[in-house]
């Protein structure tokens, strides 16, 4: 008959020889005063198995001088520290002496049992002496039969000091790393691989120019993450593991920080007493720098701004849920007349109703509320955008609208420039967010003190004047030339997605109404049924039309 703990005896390293010769081949047997559990745990990679090996080895020949068999070794590696971890060879160990199977219980250390204190420590003892059992620590020398239970209290307390030591030496070196920039370690995200020994991330040669050309730029293109993970599993592409794409693994790369190579700056979650967990946030802020730039660990495969506009893309394409606040898909409209268009009766909005702009009231509440209008997607779609570049091309240089549409103009002119504002921004709006969660933690939910809610305030405004100031600066001086060359103008704008075109119509125009037909199927040149009111206060009147519908 063979042992159960066999196969982690053999997993530990031991020989079948040496464990003849500890006396651990056979299975134990006899009274339960003569038998014992050892309960041996690895906190940490650095000890190795030979460590582990001696650890046992330690333990065996102190029963062997008690003249007491090891019924049962128990290994795992698990926290003794953290309450919320679950420690199932440690609870077996304990359940097989509370059931009367032996009546010892063997450590290598009182710090090999736990580090949570005499709290948790102080009722197995009590549980032990119910059925006159014993807790014993092999290389303190202690007896918890023979008056060794104060001497465990203090051994106990002092684990439980060492781990918050040890927690918090991790935390300042975790942290401290990555002020300087180096990866706090985890999964590497794909397209991206670690060097070892230098905290830094670097684009990985087999996965990176799939992971920018399949995924990231049809992400910034406005492609969902769904038609993307159909795209790359219908050409065979698998992720790192051999398995097929999911959308959530697309997702999933653009909230991680690192796929842009910055450092994250991870939330804790914690239970419900406020004690820490071995959960973080799913993806994270950026960490930021004490001028409040984001924190760089390598090559990433976007940019901090293209990262902003992809997760703003994503909040586009979502609304809130009224009953709850969860969020939940939007479907993106391709129309470039979406939003202040109006029906010429009710001058309530025109909607996208596939091949053509109809009027909602209409189609939703139909003929009593409103007789309706339409007219063709793609004429209305060609004559705006002609109408807009001769209108913005004929500008005078110092009129306001055309220094408003000059902010966009200079992503397509000026891209450098323009990626830098981008990242000032968005870095800008996250300085803001940490702002509001610093004022709700010390008005609202008060966990922190005076002193400390000053100095962080201090230094996150320090930051935000930091960016607004060089933001400022990158604003000044722009090159409105481009913008008076229709030619010039409207290669930007068919260079633009929709919804930068939509941004650029809006920018010029307050609204934009259809003129009715003159009969159905009216013909007119959409251009003639367009009337625009324009910022810069003209207006584009058609001739005089009668009223009807297409």
């Amino acid at each position: 008959m063979e042992r159960e703990d066999l196969p982690t005896l053999r997993a530990l390293g031991f020989e079948d020889d040496e464990l003849r010769e500890l006396g651990l081949w056979e299975v134990a047997s006899g009274e339960p005063s003569r038998l014992a559990e050892a309960y041996i745990r690895r906190s940490a990679k650095k000890d190795t198995l030979a460590t582990l090996r001696s650890h046992v080895r330690d333990i065996v020949r102190y029963a062997h001088r008690e003249d007491v068999a090891i019924r049962h070794v128990w290994f795992e590696q698990r926290s003794a520290s953290k309450a919320h971890v679950r420690r199932e060879e440690f609870e077996r160990a304990t359940k097989a002496v509370l059931d009367g199977l032996s009546r010892t219980m063997y450590v290598w250390k009182t710090d090999r049992l736990s580090r949570r204190g005499m709290g948790a420590v102080g009722r197995q003892l009590d549980d032990f002496d119910k059925r006159r059992a014993r807790l014993v620590s092999v290389v303190e020398g202690l007896d918890s039969s023979r008056g060794g239970r104060i001497v465990f209290a203090i051994l106990s307390e002092r684990a439980r000091d060492e781990a918050q030591d040890i927690a918090l030496r991790t935390k300042t070196g975790g942290d401290a790393h990555k002020a300087e920039g180096r990866w706090p370690g985890g999964v590497v995200p794909y397209g991206l691989e670690h060097v070892s020994g230098t905290g830094k991330l670097r684009r990985r040669p087999d996965e990176y120019p799939i992971a920018r050309e399949k995924i990231a730029v049809p992400l910034l293109d406005g492609v969902t993450p769904s038609r993307i993970v159909a795209d790359l599993n219908a050409s065979g592409i698998t992720t790192r593991h051999g398995k097929q794409w999911r959308t959530h693994n697309v997702v999933s790369l653009v909230h991680a920080p690192s796929w842009a190579g910055l450092v994250p700056n991870r939330t804790r979650h914690s239970d419900e007493h406020g004690q820490p967990l071995d959960k973080w946030s799913r993806g994270g802020d950026p960490l930021l720098d004490r001028h409040g730039q984001p924190v760089t660990c390598g090559e990433g495969v976007i940019t901090y701004a293209e990262r902003e506009k992809i997760l703003a893309i994503f909040r586009a394409r979502t609304r809130l849920d009224a009953d709850g606040g969860r969020r939940r898909g939007k479907r993106e409209s391709s129309g470039l007349l979406v939003g202040g268009f109006n029906c010429p009766h009710c001058k309530g909005a025109m909607t996208n109703g596939g091949q053509n702009y109809r009027c909602l009231r209409r189609s939703t509440q139909g003929s009593s509320v409103c007789i309706g209008a339409s007219i063709g997607r793609e004429r209305a779609d060609h004559a705006i955008t002609e109408m807009w570049v001769t209108h913005v091309s004929a500008l005078e240089p110092d009129s306001p609208v055309l220094h408003e549409i000059a902010r966009r103009w200079l992503s397509y002119q000026d891209a450098e420039t323009e990626a830098r504002k981008r990242d000032l921004t968005a870095t800008l709006d996250t300085v803001v967010s940490r702002e509001k969660r610093l004022n709700e933690r010390f008005y609202v939910r008060g966990d922190l003190e005076e002193a400390e809610y000053d100095d962080l305030y201090a230094q996150l405004r320090s930051q935000r004047e930091t960016l607004n100031a060089e933001l400022r600066a990158l604003s000044i001086g722009s090159d409105l030339t481009p913008l008076l060359d229709a030619e010039l103008l409207a290669e930007a704008f068919e260079a633009a997605t929709v919804t930068d075109k939509r941004m650029l119509i809006r920018a010029a125009c307050r609204s934009i109404t259809l003129a009715p037909a003159k009969r159905r199927g009216d013909q007119t040149p959409a251009r003639d049924r367009l009337v625009v009111d324009w910022r810069d206060g003209g207006e584009s009147r058609p001739a005089s039309t009668v009223q009807g519908n297409d």
